[in-house]
């Protein structure tokens, strides 16, 4: 059996043809590409304006130098990868870490409780975790009640859905986030985007993309403007010819990812193995997350790891507490009430998913899992 990792591209020949094509093409960046696959981004998660940029990471940082001012308070979650809360000191703002529900999302009761208490914060930063869309209309109401900015991380979530909004949208957020790594539903290699219904900060993302640089018609031939300090996240006309490629066949990758998470819920029925959410149509599936009490077991978590892996199988845990990190430690951050969180971290771990996953291979993790479990 080869090696079976929790996430990994699917790259096809047609893939391979666009990117040569562009390749063999006058534009390597700054092209046409960028702009269609931006377009063609729009279109199909349905905000108005998208900006394509070079990593997740740049699509946040560039979201929060808009969204954000120096100061700024912003509920967050414990549970995402660092960069979601990374962006906002990168802007000298102060996030401040709410617990999660059981679902692995930001609780948005305690952020209304936390808004109760302190009418100056400014934003939330919440994570559709696994690529189960945040409660719309929750956020719907705490962005009227609460006045509050709000960014949709869907890093994980591309073609999620709720309620007939999706991910990406901004029908609720002033912007949303989308990551393009090799383990998302379709990759750039690596790359991002920013979604916004928002003119304004549509233009000042274009600008903050490109060194903070503005040309206009009215300017010489050689002339432009650096207006803001920005930076270089642009990304290439090669990545964005695969996105586009990639983005045809998002439908088919999301139908085996929702199949295989609905092979597993049936083979976790009245098992140790309990999943973080049962399949009701919202998530896209980036991860398929379980729980398992490792206390009522003769074996522990890392344990498991291990043995899986001499098994030929890749488990994966997301997340570490962000506010648990040595880095945020050493701001002060670490002893947050987050009991759902810190029992998640106990128990939860990430199995393979993803759309060259084959059923046997699936079969194979699954009869492997409850061998080591109950060994």
């Amino acid at each position: 059996m080869n090696f079976i990792p929790y996430g990994k591209q699917f790259i096809q020949q047609d893939d391979i043809d666009a990117v040569v094509e562009t390749l063999q093409s006058d534009f390597l960046t700054t092209g046409p590409k960028v702009k269609e696959f931006e377009d063609t981004l729009s279109s199909y998660c349905g905000a108005k304006y998208v900006v394509a940029v070079s990593n997740g990471t740049a699509a946040l940082h560039l979201a929060s130098l808009v969204l954000l001012n120096k100061g700024d308070k912003v509920l967050t979650t414990v549970n995402s990868f660092l960069a979601t809360s990374n962006s906002i000191l990168y802007v000298d703002a102060k996030p401040l870490f709410i617990d999660i529900a059981q679902d692995g999302n930001i609780d948005l009761d305690l952020c209304e409780e936390e808004l109760k208490k302190d009418r100056s914060i400014k934003a939330i930063y919440a994570v559709a975790f696994s690529g189960n869309m945040i409660d719309q209309e929750r956020l719907k109401y705490l962005k009227e009640t609460y006045g509050v900015v709000i960014l949709e991380d869907c890093a994980h979530a591309i073609g999620a859905e709720y309620n007939g909004i999706k991910a990406g949208s901004c029908t609720n957020s002033d912007c949303s986030i989308f990551s393009f790594h090799p383990v998302k539903h379709l990759t750039t290699a690596e790359g991002g985007a920013i979604t916004t219904n928002s003119k304004e900060i549509y233009e000042r993302l274009l600008m903050l993309r490109a060194h903070g640089m503005l040309k206009t018609p009215e300017m010489k031939p050689w002339e432009y403007e650096m207006r803001e300090l920005g930076f270089n996240y642009r990304i290439t006309d090669v990545q964005c010819a695969l996105g586009i490629s990639q983005l045809k066949k998002l439908p088919k990758f999301i139908d085996r990812r929702v199949q295989i998470a609905k092979n597993y819920d049936e083979a976790f029925k009245d098992t140790v193995v309990r999943p973080l959410y049962t399949y009701d149509g919202r998530s896209s599936y980036h991860l398929y997350v379980v729980k398992v009490d490792f206390s009522k077991l003769n074996i522990s978590k890392a344990d498991l790891f291990n043995k899986m892996r001499e098994n030929s199988i890749g488990l994966q845990l997301h997340y570490i507490p962000i506010n648990k990190q040595p880095y945020y430690r050493s701001l002060g951050y670490g002893e947050e009430h987050t009991p759902v969180m810190d029992n998640y971290y106990e128990e939860c771990f990430s199995l393979p998913i993803y759309s060259l996953l084959s059923d046997a291979e699936q079969t194979y993790v699954i009869k492997k899992l409850f061998e080591i479990l109950n060994g």
